[in-house]
C-alpha cells in the first residue's frame, strides 16, 4: 500500500512538472514566434536621403509583391528620369538593400529613379528570388510580377521608358539576368553582382550545384548568321565568394558574349585609393561593348563598396554603385528634351473696357453714350 501511494505521488509530481514544462515551453515558443513575426512584418526605416521613399504593390500571376521607389527631390515639370531596378539578395529587403548600396544618394546626385521590388517570405523564407525554378514555372511568375511593378511605376511616375536598366545582387543578380534574357527589348543594360547566368539551373538541386561552380550555363546558340539582341551586361564577381563560386562570373560573361558575338579584349588592372584592386575585361562586337567583367579577387559575397554597417556589404571593395551607374548610363540614349510650351494667345481687346460695365461710376458716365464698333 505504501509503495502504491509513493508511486502515485511520484506520478502526480511528474505530471505536474510535465504540465508546467509544457506551459513554459509554449509561452517561450509563442513569445519567440510573436517576436519573429513582429520583426518580419515591421518595415525598416527608409534610407535617410532627401527625396521620396514611396511604397507600392504589384499584382501578377504569382500573387502580389511589395516594392519601394526612391524619387529624387525637386522634380521639374515635364522632366523624365531614367529608372534603375534594383533586386536584392537573400536575407535582404528593399530598405536594407538601399542602405547597403547607398544607391539613393547616387540617384539624388545623378537624378534617376530607383525601384526596389521586394520578395515575400511566403514565396521564400529567406526572401530569395526563385530565379532557378524554371522547371515548374515559378521563376517565370516572379519575372511577371517584377515586370508588373516596373509597368506600374512607369505609368505613375515620370519615367523615361527609353532609359530603364536592371541590377541585382546574388539571387537578385540571377533574376535580373533572367528577366533581361527573356525581355531584352525592355532594358538598355543589366548588371549581375555575384550571380549566376540563366540556363545554369532549373531546380533547387541544380541551383546549389551551380552556386558551387559545378554547373555552367548552357551555350545560347542563335540561328546561323544571327545574334541575340541582348542588352549590354556588367558582371561584378568576388574571388573570395563562399556562396557563389567565383567561376560563375567569367562563365556568365562568356555565355552572354557568345550570344552577342563579342570577343574578349585585354584585361586591365584598376585600383582607386585603398580599395581592393579589380581586373576589368571588355567583350566587344564591332566596337560596341556587349559585356564587361569586373573581377575583385579580395571580395567575398557582398556588395562591393557598400555601407560598412550593413550585411552583405564590403566597404573596402570598389564602389559597385558607381560602377553600375557609369555602365548603364553609357547605354542610355540622350534624353529627349521636353517640347517648349506654346505661348498663351494674345488677349482680345474689345472696343470698350469690359470691367467698366461692372463699375457703377463708369456706368453713370456711359449712360446715354453710343458704343462704336
Amino acid at each position: 500500500m505504501a509503495k502504491r501511494t509513493a508511486a502515485s505521488t511520484w506520478v502526480r509530481m511528474f505530471n505536474r512538472n510535465l504540465a508546467a514544462l509544457t506551459r513554459n515551453t509554449r509561452r517561450v515558443q509563442t513569445r519567440a514566434a510573436k517576436t519573429a513575426v513582429k520583426r518580419a512584418t515591421t518595415p525598416k526605416a527608409p534610407p535617410a536621403t532627401p527625396g521620396d521613399w514611396l511604397g507600392g504593390m504589384a499584382l501578377g500571376p504569382g500573387g502580389a509583391r511589395r516594392y519601394h521607389l526612391y524619387r529624387p527631390p525637386d522634380l521639374q515639370a515635364g522632366e523624365r528620369l531614367p529608372l534603375l531596378v534594383m533586386l536584392h539578395g537573400c536575407g535582404q529587403d528593399a530598405a536594407g538593400f538601399a542602405q547597403s548600396t547607398r544607391m539613393n544618394a547616387l540617384a539624388r546626385r545623378e537624378r534617376f529613379l530607383v525601384l526596389y521590388p521586394e520578395q515575400d517570405r511566403l514565396a521564400s523564407a529567406q526572401r530569395c528570388w526563385n530565379w532557378y525554378d524554371t522547371r515548374n514555372g515559378r521563376a517565370h511568375t516572379e519575372v511577371a510580377l517584377i515586370l508588373a511593378a516596373i509597368d506600374q511605376v512607369c505609368l505613375l511616375q515620370p519615367v523615361d521608358r527609353a532609359r530603364v536598366a536592371l541590377a541585382g545582387l546574388s539571387a537578385g543578380a540571377s533574376m535580373a539576368a533572367l528577366i533581361a534574357s527573356r525581355h531584352p527589348a525592355r532594358f538598355k543594360a543589366v548588371v549581375m553582382h555575384s550571380g549566376i547566368a540563366p540556363g545554369a539551373a532549373d531546380s533547387t538541386a541544380t541551383a546549389l550545384a551551380a552556386m558551387r561552380g559545378h554547373r555552367l550555363p548552357a551555350p545560347w546558340s542563335p540561328a546561323p548568321g544571327q545574334l541575340l539582341a541582348l542588352p549590354p551586361l556588367l558582371v561584378i564577381q568576388g574571388g573570395r565568394d563562399a556562396v557563389v563560386a567565383a567561376s560563375n562570373g567569367p562563365a556568365a560573361a562568356a555565355a552572354w558574349a557568345l550570344a552577342a558575338g563579342a570577343a574578349a579584349g585585354a584585361t586591365r588592372s584598376q585600383q582607386r585609393g585603398q580599395r581592393h584592386p579589380m581586373q576589368v575585361t571588355d567583350f566587344k562586337h564591332r566596337g560596341r561593348t556587349a559585356v564587361t567583367l569586373v573581377d575583385v579577387d579580395q571580395l567575398g559575397h557582398a556588395w562591393s563598396g557598400g555601407a560598412a554597417n550593413q550585411a552583405y556589404s564590403d566597404a573596402q571593395g570598389p564602389d559597385a554603385s558607381r560602377l553600375v551607374w557609369a555602365f548603364v548610363s553609357k547605354q542610355f540614349p540622350a534624353p529627349v528634351a521636353a517640347a517648349p510650351k506654346a505661348p498663351p494667345p494674345a488677349p482680345v481687346h474689345p472696343a470698350f473696357n469690359l470691367p467698366a460695365l461692372f463699375n457703377p461710376f463708369a456706368l453713370r458716365a456711359l449712360k446715354g453714350a453710343t458704343l462704336k464698333p
